[in-house]
């Protein structure tokens, strides 16, 4: 017997899956799934999650999230809710631990700036440069390019995708062509990533000082779990008060994916992964709690997103990833060698660029520009 034998008929099986794109002889102690996570967890992408941005930038505090830090709670939260539904927990891990691989330095704001940067060259998107990662960048293995992950890992590492994309990516962007469903791991991990960033998001703000309880007392999904710690522990406050709320928060989360996601599957009744992906999506939060859960997004965006002091640090890490790209576009012989197109293919070259930019960390992206635009780094 193996974990996957213990599986519902539903849930996605390695055995069964639809492979890699270079074949490869099946591990005999290790399902193909987890060997995508071991893979993931020792690429070099990975290891740069460590000091890239979720918020806050990285030098601006030891206990903010990161990249890395966010994901491994999304994998934790992911795994738990995925053994609750008999899903394949390795599948989930490893599309948490990879969902993020691609983004840039900065956060969002970086991967907007070299969107804007990349209009005339394809655009950029974190989604599809996580998939390059793990498809192409990544430089393991002397048979193939990339880590050859299997085709669900991969199709849930891509959340979303333009037809334009999904028409050149072929069969693993195929269902946003055919209005189809990934498997039910794929989207139990995009909520369990919305999950852990409400959750560490509403903790970083209050640790930063740039959001209060008072503000977040008036979002009524808040304000009800911080008076329930309130009268189970009076008086309590400070960081026990907040962790104990946080703690409810996710709970309530993850229990209403749970209870809803299991009535959606027996209405639904799907007997293998097939009818899952020819079926509504099956996972989702109830329609209260997901009206709760954005109207905690909605606080966020104006109080915390766009705070003044996060939006200072938003101008300035704008500027550098837009200065990058600007220098290297207008002399790619600053670029590493591996990094320099020796042809004329401007859009070739652009993208080269993007791949260089993206796998920056935060305070490697400020070195860079530093050396460039810094007379004291002659």
């Amino acid at each position: 017997m193996t974990p996957e034998d213990f599986l519902a008929p539903y849930a996605a099986r390695s055995a069964q899956g639809q492979g890699r794109r270079h074949a490869e002889t099946a591990h005999a102690s290790r399902s193909q799934f987890q060997r995508d996570r071991d893979r993931i967890i020792h690429s070099s992408a990975f290891r740069r999650l460590e000091y890239k941005t979720q918020v806050f930038l990285n030098h601006e505090g030891d206990l903010f999230r990161t990249r890395l830090t966010h994901s491994l709670e999304v994998a934790q939260i992911g795994r738990s809710i995925a053994r609750n539904l008999r899903l394949n927990e390795d599948l989930v891990e490893a599309i948490a631990l990879a969902h993020d691989l691609g983004h840039t330095p900065f956060g969002h704001v970086g991967q907007d700036v070299l969107n804007d940067c990349m209009s005339e060259h394809g655009g950029f998107e974190h989604n599809l440069q996580s998939l390059r990662v793990v498809d192409t960048l990544e430089e393991h293995y002397g048979a193939f390019d990339g880590l050859n992950l299997m085709f669900e890992t991969r199709e849930g590492i891509l959340k979303h995708c333009s037809l334009t994309n999904a028409r050149a990516l072929g069969p693993v962007a195929q269902r946003f062509i055919d209005g189809t469903q990934p498997t039910l791991e794929a989207q139990l991990t995009n909520l369990a990533d919305e999950i852990a960033y409400n959750s560490h998001d509403i903790d970083d703000g209050l640790r930063s000082g740039l959001i209060t309880i008072e503000q977040l007392e008036q979002v009524a999904f808040f304000g009800r779990l911080w008076r329930e710690v309130q009268t189970v522990y009076p008086g309590l406050s400070g960081r026990r008060a907040i962790y104990e709320t946080l703690r409810r928060l996710i709970t309530a989360l993850a229990d209403d994916l749970i209870t809803t996601s299991t009535q959606l599957i027996v209405e639904a009744a799907p007997r293998n992964v097939d009818e899952v992906r020819s079926s509504a999506a099956l996972i989702r939060f109830s329609d209260t709690m997901r009206k709760d859960a954005t109207e905690l997004k909605r606080f966020l965006r104006a109080n915390l997103y766009r705070h003044y002091q996060v939006n200072r640090m938003r101008v300035k890490a704008s500027r550098i990833v837009r200065e990058l790209y600007d220098s290297f576009m207008a002399e790619p012989a600053l670029l590493p060698p591996d990094y320099q197109i020796k042809d004329d293919d401007v859009t070739k070259q652009a993208r080269k660029i993007a791949d260089y930019i993206a796998g920056m960390t935060d305070r490697y992206a400020i070195r860079e520009h530093r050396r460039l635009y810094s007379l004291d780094e002659l």
